[in-house]
């Protein structure tokens, strides 16, 4: 009998449940977009804002699962994530000035 050892991330069910919250993240994205009233649609900042967060999270289990920094040295998580949070800021911030 063999056994496989696979690395933390890797799994079909990680896979699997990544997946289904990054579709559940899309269509909420998409249900927050405010093209769907058939009034005269406006900026708005707290939707923009929520998208923006929703893509950070969408951003972080994609770097995190399916890029495998999930197994890698702790200096390369923390980088991705500094990165992310520091591209998000960024862009809220240009957004709001």
């Amino acid at each position: 009998m063999s056994t496989t050892t696979t690395r933390p991330g890797t799994s079909t069910r990680t896979i699997t449940v990544t997946w289904l919250v990054l579709t559940a993240i899309t269509i909420t994205s998409w249900w927050l977009a405010p093209g769907h009233s058939s009034s005269t649609v406006g900026a708005s900042v707290t939707v923009t804002v929520l998208v923006l967060a929703l893509a950070a999270v969408k951003c972080r289990l994609i770097i995190r699962n399916f890029m495998e920094v999930r197994g890698a040295p702790h200096w390369l998580q923390w980088a991705t994530d500094g990165w992310l949070v520091t591209l998000i800021g960024a862009v809220v911030v240009i957004y709001l000035i």
